[in-house]
């Protein structure tokens, strides 16, 4: 994928990731979309590690390891910043 399609999918998977996973956490639209783009490579290490196969293309299986990933790293990243969940 391009680096347009990686931004788009991790805005996609970081929103809704912090819409299924609420709180207050420090930062806009830029982090959450770093979170989406972190939370989609994690998901996919962790995916393909657990041997579900491989994680490409932008496809419904793709968006749903991406977003479990982004809710990963945005509760690590709550804990590290110390953002409180509603």
């Amino acid at each position: 994928m391009g680096i347009l399609t990686w931004i788009i999918f991790g805005l996609i998977a970081g929103a809704l990731a912090k819409f299924l996973f609420p709180g207050k956490d420090p930062g806009g639209c830029f982090v959450t979309i770093i979170i989406g783009i972190v939370g989609a490579m994690v998901g996919g290490f962790i995916a393909t590690g657990l041997g579900y196969g491989d994680i490409s293309g932008f496809n419904l299986y793709s968006l749903l390891v991406a977003i479990l990933g982004s809710m990963v790293v945005l509760a690590i990243y709550r804990v590290l910043i110390g953002g409180k969940a509603e």
